[in-house]
């Protein structure tokens, strides 16, 4: 119903700043909420953040609580992930997603809550 794309990775040293962005297009007024995830490698991809997208409400992942922080422009059909004090472990391609059934987290989301997904972008945080 939506395509996704991301922008804004790339290598920063520990401790520093990215902000990703994810432009959405198509149907976006199907979309329910948006997230992030990020996957490492040989690892399984995991949820970093997540935003409604008619609403304020946000659901961070505890390993990026307090550090990321996820908003929208829905003027722009535009969310941004702000990573600051980025570690070493968040290496990693992150993911846009969208969600188009119209109920909140009741516990951390998971892959299976959303429908749609963007390329990634490789973010790289070296040591």
């Amino acid at each position: 119903q939506v395509q996704l794309v991301e922008s804004g990775g790339g290598l920063v040293q520990a401790g520093g700043s990215l902000r990703l962005s994810c432009a959405a297009s198509g149907r976006t007024f199907s979309m329910y909420a948006m997230g992030w995830f990020r996957q490492a490698p040989g690892k399984e991809r995991e949820f970093v953040a997540a935003i409604m997208w008619g609403g304020s409400s946000t659901y961070y992942d505890d390993s990026v609580e307090g550090r990321f922080t996820i908003s929208r422009d829905n003027a722009k059909n535009t969310i941004y992930l702000q990573m600051n004090t980025l570690k070493f472990e968040d290496t990693g391609v992150y993911y846009c997603a969208a969600r188009y059934s119209k109920t909140w987290f009741a516990t951390s989301p998971s892959v299976n809550d959303f429908s749609s997904w963007g390329q990634g972008t490789q973010v790289t945080v070296s040591s």
